[in-house]
């Protein structure tokens, strides 16, 4: 059985109707006093009751079919903005334009008024977002849970070159595509005591809050399918001590709901301080404990048997952050249920699935057992339990492996032991869980670890992002290649012919003017649309090498200042990204790309060769303006560190090659585009942790680059700081005597690695063939085969497509 799409059948006229009702009725505004802010909702809530009929279809029809549904459970949904994606994915696009254009409206001003939605951070809350669409567009039923963020991570703006935080403010206006479910919410527990009840443990909770359900549907392709977005904010058990405030203590009367809605205030809360730290904990509990009550109440709507529980239910941890799922849906079967432990244990391993997206240690959270246990002394027993349980299922532990070790509860461990498959997300990055993270577990668990490479949605990334590009990619294989992306292949024999390549360039320089624009009216900055456009955006991190090639721009900029006559390819050089407000290194790193560009884009004997912009606030908005008038793509963690990437998937898409390391997706992007249209340098991973074993590898390699040494020499003098000549002296003595990361090691191979990049962007036609095989080449990089995968090898869910 499939689902038709009517919303695609909408007529002109009643999509204008809609509006103006919606205008009228809703908004309370007439036409002529109508703000742009007024058009905008209008539309929206117009092209939102288009998705309602799918979206009670689809929920109708699993409950009828009695379907599994999977729960994918994040911290973070970076879903952008939803409303050009809204009509993208119901076929409205330009019906909707030419409505609001009817009504003296422009579709793009109202599509630019939307706020990016603050509910994630980088590559983790992207993926959840592409993944949770994928789900609708392949007809998978499902849930994704997270938490509504008031001001999610923060808005980043620059002073004097330094990043400085501020709130985000997306939810000051209405937001049309939610919906409030006051029916929805549970009550979550903090803090207090275990008592003996007529011989087994009650936990007393010292703290309560309640979590309250918001809803977004969420539209498939063609609207054949939709599911939810279920985000929880957090309200006081008691809304108001009217006593306290009788007394005229107004701050302590409204301290309950103060304390609530710090819970959902601000993802990822500065975790320097205790305070921060048990924030945090209490954050991660929050989203998981309202998602499986949520789960089980919806469950025992039409089940009694708890233990069968796996047959109807896949819950995927997205990361670390919702890993107590383990201790407490066991919590929930023991203690609420009445289920016996080693039952409770098994029933949630077969729901449970555990995605790992890092391989750096301090990455996969590990918390105090004081911190910990005394936030959730529940769950310290149940943690302690299932550590115990482990280790006498499987004597041959080492002794040095488990859950609780050396006063920590390690978060990674838990995930692994609770999950029935791990998954990591490109092939290098589950072969290093095996050996590297996890390789204890993986003996004692042979199979359980298995790869999902990762995936993007074509829809947002290409069909809408990119509209130049998806228009000729129409024109030449013929439409519906949204939802079948291996069609691109379909391309390659048009790639011979000259007339193509040149159409194909033709999209991309579109897209440069366009972003050229853009950058003259944000920060005042003129650019060649004919330069190389070299694009690094991603959160900043000393494993992700802003650093390196910062530091390569300078040697870049040095050799044109010797020769401004030579015959150079002029290049824009393009940072975006956010450093955690306590990361001081990433943040002075930042710093370090500012100044660079000051002196840089005033310089007169360089001029138009080289520039450098680092537009602040980095978020999907803009990301769907730089990837598609990129020309490179950055892709230089150092290898063995990056998981996966997915920016690396979205250039591609959008016909920029990679400059990259063998790292993450970028062996399959390699295996994919082949090595004559991908520029690649640096260490592998076995060579980067062989070299680490040299406590000189730095040094030694400083001193085999002159134009290293030089780099590091004008950065130490001051050439970029006057103000405070030694401003960046810690970060020139890392690069010397700390490079964990290989940033020396790996210099001169990158700064190779760009000259050949030169070298064919000087050649227009070859550097055309090269982009229009990146794009032809994209299709194995849709989260829609991505999501198939899982559906097959970790949830066992049929399509209801």
């Amino acid at each position: 059985m499939t689902m038709t799409a009517n919303p695609v059948t909408l007529s002109a006229s009643a999509l204008k109707a809609d509006v103006l009702r919606h205008l009228t009725f809703t908004l309370g505004k007439d036409a002529p006093h109508a703000s742009v802010y007024d058009w905008r909702m209008a539309l929206s809530f117009a092209i939102r009751d288009r998705i309602m009929e799918p979206w009670f279809a689809s929920t109708r029809r699993t409950w009828a079919e009695d379907r599994k549904r999977v729960y994918y459970l994040s911290m973070e949904f970076l879903i952008g903005r939803l409303l050009e994606d809204a009509t993208i994915n119901l076929g409205l696009r330009e019906i909707a334009e030419a409505v609001m254009a009817d009504l003296g409206q422009d579709f793009r001003v109202l599509v630019e008024d939307e706020p990016d939605a603050a509910l994630g951070n980088g590559g983790l809350g992207r993926l959840a977002a592409c993944f949770i669409e994928s789900m609708a567009t392949v007809g998978c039923p499902a849930y994704g849970y997270g938490i509504r963020y008031e001001h999610g991570l923060f808005r980043q703006r620059f002073e004097n070159g330094q990043q400085v935080e501020t709130p985000e403010d997306w939810l000051t206006t209405r937001n049309p595509w939610e919906l409030e479910r006051p029916e929805a919410c549970y009550t979550i527990g903090f803090k207090g005591q275990i008592e003996q009840r007529n011989g087994r443990d009650v936990w007393v909770p010292g703290e309560t809050v309640i979590a309250s359900a918001h809803d977004m549907p969420v539209i498939g392709w063609q609207g054949r399918w939709a599911n939810t977005l279920r985000l929880w904010a957090a309200r006081p058990t008691t809304l108001f001590n009217l006593e306290r405030f009788n007394r005229g203590d107004f701050t302590a009367a409204a301290e309950p709901e103060t304390l609530a809605r710090t819970l959902s205030r601000v993802l990822y809360p500065d975790d320097t301080t205790y305070q921060g730290k048990e924030l945090r904990l209490k954050q991660e509990f929050f989203l998981t404990s309202a998602a499986l009550q949520d789960i089980l109440r919806r469950y025992l709507a039409n089940h009694t048997d708890l233990e069968a529980l796996p047959g109807h239910v896949a819950i995927q941890m997205n990361d670390t952050h919702p890993a107590i799922a383990g201790p407490e849906l066991v919590r929930l079967l023991v203690d609420d249920h009445g289920m016996e432990f080693d039952t409770a244990v098994a029933t949630a391993r077969g729901c449970l699935g555990y995605t790992n997206h890092t391989l750096l240690p301090e990455a996969l959270e590990r918390w105090a057992t004081f911190t910990f246990g005394t936030t959730l002394p529940r769950h310290m027993q149940i943690v302690e339990q299932i550590d115990s349980w482990h280790r006498r299922a499987y004597p041959s532990r080492p002794h040095y492996v488990g859950i609780v070790k050396h006063h920590e509860v390690r978060m990674g461990e838990l995930a692994f032991i609770m999950a029935h498959k791990v998954n990591g997300v490109s092939a290098l990055h589950s072969e290093l869980i095996k050996t590297n993270l996890f390789p204890e577990l993986n003996r004692l668990h042979p199979g359980r670890i298995i790869n999902e490479t990762n995936g993007v949605t074509p829809r947002r990334w290409l069909r809408m992002a990119n509209r130049p590009l998806s228009a000729l990619i129409s024109q030449t294989i013929g439409e519906g290649w949204e939802d079948r992306l291996d069609r691109l292949r379909e391309l390659e024999p048009h790639i011979e012919d000259r007339g193509f390549r040149d159409a194909f360039a033709a999209a991309k320089r579109a897209n440069k003017v366009a972003l050229a624009g853009w950058v003259s009216q944000q920060l005042g900055i003129s650019l060649n649309p004919d330069a190389l456009f070299d694009v690094q955006v991603k959160r900043i991190h000393e494993y992700k090498r802003q650093l390196l090639n910062i530091l390569q721009t300078i040697c870049h900029w040095h050799r044109l200042r010797a020769n401004p006559g030579g015959n150079w390819v002029p290049r824009v050089k393009i940072f975006g990204g956010k450093s955690a407000p306590g990361y001081a290194v990433a943040k002075e790193i930042i710093h370090l790309i500012n100044d660079v560009a000051t002196v840089v884009n005033a310089d007169k004997v360089t001029g138009d060769l080289l520039k450098i912009i680092f537009p602040p606030n980095y978020n999907v908005s803009m990301a769907e303006r730089l990837m598609p008038a990129a020309d490179l793509s950055e892709q230089i963690s150092t290898a063995g560190k990056e998981a996966s990437g997915t920016g690396n998937m979205k250039f591609m898409m959008n016909g920029a090659p990679t400059i990259g390391t063998l790292d993450g997706a970028n062996v399959e992007i390699l295996h994919e585009v082949g090595e004559e249209n991908f520029f690649l340098f640096g260490l592998t991973a076995a060579e980067a942790m062989a070299r680490r074993q040299d406590p000189d590898h730095a040094r030694k390699a400083i001193e085999a680059s002159p134009g290293l040494q030089d780099v590091l020499q004008m950065i130490a003098e001051g050439r970029f700081s006057p103000d405070q000549p030694d401003r960046y002296h810690g970060l020139v003595h890392r690069v010397w005597h700390h490079d964990y990361f290989l940033v020396a090691s790996d210099f001169d191979a990158f700064d190779r690695a760009q000259s050949e990049v030169d070298m064919a962007f000087a050649q227009p036609d070859r550097w055309a063939r090269m982009a229009a095989f990146n794009t032809a080449r994209s299709g194995f990089f849709s989260s829609d085969r991505t999501i198939r995968s899982y559906m097959k090898d970790i949830w066992s869910i049929p399509s209801a497509l």
